[in-house]
């Protein structure tokens, strides 16, 4: 390969008239000099994250690694794949002269033995097919597609290399908006400013970058039509995809009939006249959530401000919350259920208030050998009312869901709200997305374990009896 050729693969910002391609100033450039080991490349659409993201890859082709250096390259599912093997065909025989695309085994190959993988996965288990495996670059493409983390960080124990000299990078790009939209901005956005280091307990560090538009002022002269679409959008869409918005409901379902300024009210002393129970979704590996709800009989409240709120007869106020995450989004606590019963007695036992039991997700009154959850959580005094899984049952919860929300905004009818310490539905619900496949049904890939109680609340008539009692 000549210097010039050399210099292309070494130095994207090289200011040579000859150059296949040259780094934007801006974000492009900094993720590109970037020693943090582990980057995130995220903002608006039509940044140039996809092409940066190869780049970086190509960087370090031609260096002397030879074989050493092997880089693999996420997508969900191979159409999308599709569209990077073209951005590939685009940039790499240009500036590789030599290199060569294996269309059967989805791999680059370049002249001096480095090689790209291309490679599509969506679950955990996909990460089987590379344990073992050495590639010190990884990249992961859009990476709010996948619904958590843990094909995304099972994939860090093969990003390593045998060769000490060689450099890791774990890369990846995305916008706002998708299915794991929370775990991304709960790893990368949340913690720190852009561009501001994060250290996690192990002393690894990883830091977001962002991108936006405006860093590619040719794409306004060479596609037009493209930023006029952007425009075109409304809502999460519009604040996610031309703003890099992170702070927005991203996923669908709710997206119409929600307002945090509406729904979302400080605690209030609750009138002893209101009906409280709770309702319950179970889980080990995933959390579990507990919510607690106060139901109104018509009495008004006075607000933390002194303002008093009327209520209508009906009204649905979710008052706390029991979530048993590690921390980490939709990774549970693997908690027995009778700790968990213990835990949710004590937390009444601080409300100072008669809780009715409520509506619990069926699967907890399964036997096995005679046993089953309902009866380990009875045993500590928390009694549930089992849920009907019927036909339609989830996309009828969903849909008065969603008519409370907005019964809320309008005042048509019974509404739904949400006291601000409930943090955890404030967190999840609104930004749960649909299900691409039914949109009348949440994505059961995200994570709606808060959802899931909420819908059975709103499902469940209120029934005082006897049992009401214990």
């Amino acid at each position: 390969m000549g210097k010039r050729e050399q210099a292309q693969a070494r130095d994207p910002n090289a200011t040579d008239d000859h150059l296949i391609w040259r780094a934007n100033p801006g974000s492009q450039t900094r993720f590109l000099r970037c020693p943090v080991f582990e980057v995130l490349l995220e903002g608006t659409r039509g940044g140039g994250k996809s092409d940066v993201l190869l780049m970086d890859f190509a960087h370090f082709v031609n260096r002397g690694y030879g074989r050493d250096w092997r880089g693999i390259l996420f997508r969900q599912s191979y159409p999308a794949l599709e569209e990077v093997i073209e951005r590939c065909f685009k940039w790499f025989p240009a500036a590789f002269p030599g290199a060569q695309y294996n269309a059967s085994k989805h791999v680059w190959r370049f002249p001096q033995g480095e090689a790209l993988y291309l490679r599509y996965a969506e679950k955990e288990r996909d990460y089987y097919k590379y344990h073992g495996h050495e590639y010190p670059w990884i990249g992961w493409e859009e990476l709010t597609n996948w619904a958590n983390d843990d094909l995304y960080m099972s994939m860090f124990s093969v990003c390593r290399s045998s060769n000490p000299h060689v450099p890791r990078h774990y890369r990846a790009t995305c916008n706002p908006y998708g299915v794991g939209h929370n775990w991304v901005k709960s790893r990368f956005i949340d913690p720190a400013p852009r561009g501001k280091i994060i250290q996690d307990e192990q002393g690894r560090e990883r830091v977001a970058i962002h991108s936006s538009l405006q860093e590619c002022p040719q794409l306004a002269v060479n596609d037009p039509n493209y930023v006029r679409s952007l425009r075109a959008l409304s809502g999460p869409k519009l604040q996610a995809w031309l703003f890099g918005n992170w702070d927005i409901v991203a996923g669908g379902m709710f997206d119409d009939v929600w307002d945090p300024k509406v729904h979302i009210l400080e605690p209030f002393p609750i009138p002893a006249s209101w009906y409280v129970d709770r309702s319950f979704d179970w889980g080990s590996a995933r959390p579990y959530s507990v919510g607690w709800w106060a139901e109104s009989d018509g009495t008004d409240i006075v607000l933390a401000d002194g303002s008093t709120l009327p209520t209508r007869r009906g009204d649905l106020f979710r008052i706390a919350e029991l979530y048993g995450w590690t921390g980490k989004p939709n990774e549970g606590t693997r908690e027995l259920a009778a700790t968990v019963a213990r835990r949710i007695r004590e937390t009444e036992q601080q409300m100072k208030l008669v809780v009715r039991p409520g509506p619990a997700d069926s699967a907890i009154f399964s036997r096995d050998n005679g046993k089953c959850i309902a009866d380990d959580m009875a045993a500590q005094s928390v009694r549930w009312r089992k849920v009907s899984k019927e036909s339609g049952s989830r996309r009828n919860g969903w849909e008065l869901m969603r008519s409370r929300l907005k019964n809320a905004m309008t005042g048509e009818g019974p509404g739904l709200y949400v006291l601000a310490n409930c943090r955890q539905f404030i967190r999840t619900v609104p930004s749960l997305p649909r299900d691409e496949r039914d949109m009348d049904d949440v994505d059961t890939e995200a994570e709606d374990h808060v959802g899931d109680e909420s819908r059975y609340r709103v499902l469940m008539p209120k029934v005082v009896s006897s049992l009401d009692q214990f």
